[in-house]
């Protein structure tokens, strides 16, 4: 079987309407999350992502049954409690494996998680997610590469979760998944604020138990016996709707972003702004149009409410046909620049210099062969494929696949010239 590719003959301008679908990293870890339910869970907007089935095939493995119903919503329920351990199979196809950890060890006492490959214990994420469950009382081991955590009963505690980069998303959630059932009062200071962290702490309330805080720098969790089922909408994605934004500044196009929260991409609308793109709230979402001109801008990646590192690549595209030289400083994830090397081989103009790019303005993109080399690079070459002058194909695209569903179809919707092939069709 080949691998698929996208093929783009770039120019269109995009016109229409694109409806977001539920954010997938609010969707993980709230998934995760079943295992400490006593009772149905019913998630509406979940996106049919790779890493959403991957999830569900791990869920599965632990005794969490999962189904589709006729409306779309996903269903899951605790069947079986006899398993703690996520294999190396599963981990490896996904980081977000690890949200399993703190429901496990709240609710069946224990968990074994097999370590992400090439990722050290010292290494952000593991060890704040370590740091966390340590400080509410369970012992860790390493065993043949595999996270060891097993605690008797969970006591609430103090923690600071803060790590080199700032503070840690997953990591803030598998303290507060963990600290649900433990008995007592936790309090995380330097917790999460991004909203997939407020939407998880949303859910968990939703299902008994009884957070506050989650949106601030202060989280406080007071433990409960147990958490029963509910029904729960997931927040819509900010990064598809970053994403989606872009498609229509970089085609000088005019689109309608359904089922978006401007609120949620303040500091990239901000930037947008600068750019000459304008971003209109209504009711149904935003109104994206763009001038013929693009300021060159500086940005700085920056955990929420900053500038989101997820849509950095995506805007990189759009000022690779600025007007002058942008600066890009990414704070998050210093070598998140595996895009640069692709967008240079479509005529754009990138220095790089450690942490920071220099992007120089080109009048045009060209269309070339590039490779995708992770999700949200992925993105930002389809996005110079939509402006470039001749054909892209952007290969790899199970990258992708991930964290978009059926992109080529919702833009194919709005005008873009874009289809889906595979290596192996004749």
């Amino acid at each position: 079987m080949g691998l698929d590719y996208f093929r783009i003959n770039g120019g269109n301008r995009l016109r229409g309407r694109i409806r977001v679908g539920g954010a997938k990293n609010a969707a993980l870890p709230i998934m995760a999350a079943s295992i400490l339910c006593e009772g149905e869970v019913i998630l509406h907007d979940i996106p049919r992502v790779a890493d959403v089935r991957s999830l569900c095939e791990l869920l599965g493995k632990l005794g969490v049954e999962s189904d589709w119903r006729s409306d779309g919503a996903l269903r899951l329920v605790v069947r079986d409690e006899m398993n703690c351990k996520a294999e190396y199979d599963m981990v490896r196809k996904m980081r977000a494996s690890i949200c399993v950890l703190g429901p496990l060890l709240a609710k069946r006492h224990a968990a074994q998680i097999s370590m992400p490959g090439g990722c050290a214990i010292g290494d952000r994420p593991i060890d704040l997610h370590l740091r966390a469950v340590q400080k509410l009382g369970a012992e860790v081991d390493l065993v043949s590469g595999d996270i060891m955590v097993k605690a008797r009963r969970l006591r609430g505690g103090e923690m600071f979760l803060g790590g080199p980069f700032g503070s840690t998303v997953l990591g803030t959630g598998t303290a507060m998944m963990a600290a649900c059932l433990a008995d007592g009062l936790t309090v995380i200071e330097m917790a999460a604020c991004e909203p997939e962290v407020v939407d998880l702490a949303n859910f968990l309330n939703a299902c008994g138990a009884s957070i506050s805080g989650q949106g601030t720098p202060r989280i406080v969790i007071e433990g409960v016996r147990r958490l029963g089922g509910c029904e729960y909408r997931i927040i819509p994605d900010r990064i598809e709707a970053g994403t989606y934004m872009v498609a229509a500044a970089i085609t000088n196009g005019e689109l309608l972003i359904e089922n978006c929260r401007v609120d949620h991409l303040l500091a990239f609308i901000d930037r947008l702004s600068a750019i000459g793109v304008q971003v209109q709230k209504t009711g149904e979402g935003a109104e994206v149009t763009s001038a013929r001109r693009l300021e060159p801008v500086d940005v700085t990646t920056q955990p929420f409410p900053g500038f989101a590192t997820d849509l950095q690549a995506q805007l990189m595209s759009l000022l690779c046909l600025a007007d002058g030289n942008s600066v890009i400083t990414e704070k998050i994830f210093p070598d998140r620049f595996l895009h640069v090397a692709e967008l240079s081989r479509m005529g754009a103009r990138i220095r790089k210099e450690g942490p920071t790019c220099i992007v120089s303005g080109v009048k045009r993109l060209v269309g070339a062969p590039v490779m995708a080399s992770d999700l949200r690079a992925s993105a930002a070459l389809v996005l110079a494929g939509l402006a470039a002058r001749g054909t892209t194909v952007v290969n790899r695209i199970y990258h992708l696949d991930r964290g978009y569903v059926s992109m080529e179809e919702k833009l194919r919707a709005v005008g873009a010239d874009i289809e889906r092939r595979s290596d192996g069709d004749v």
